[in-house]
């Protein structure tokens, strides 16, 4: 059975909750990725998560600004997230029920890595001849 630190991303790429849009679309686009974990402002405070849909929402649906609008304004937070020794299929099916694609991997409140349904898919479909 594979858990979620067999596929857990580890490299994580984060952003302040007080960013832009703008500058959250920036760093996605030079890494090349369609999320940021949001930076916790103390050791209490809870992650959170931007991505693509998050900006679309508030760019477009509702008329936002890149430059005015912050990250903390559209990121989703606290997001969903789980332990590394979790089965991936408990995780596929926390990601179906609350319909979200990514989690973050956490343990005591520390931020591992985060899992995404894609990598989830992938370990499924390497089980298959």
């Amino acid at each position: 059975m594979k858990l979620v630190k067999d596929v857990m991303v580890t490299e994580i790429i984060k952003i302040s909750p007080f960013a832009t849009l703008r500058e959250a679309l920036s760093l996605m686009k030079r890494h090349n990725v369609k999320s940021l974990v949001v930076e916790r402002q103390s050791d209490h405070d809870a992650w959170g998560l931007i991505t693509y849909t998050n900006v679309l929402k508030a760019v477009i649906a509702e008329d936002g600004d890149i430059d005015l609008l912050n990250v903390y304004d559209v990121c989703a937070k606290p997001v969903i997230s789980v332990g590394g020794s979790l089965s991936l299929r408990h995780a596929a099916s926390l990601m179906t029920d609350h319909r979200v694609k990514r989690l973050l991997v956490l343990a005591d409140n520390e931020l591992q890595g985060f899992v995404v349904m894609d990598d989830i898919m992938k370990a499924l479909l390497d089980t298959i001849d």
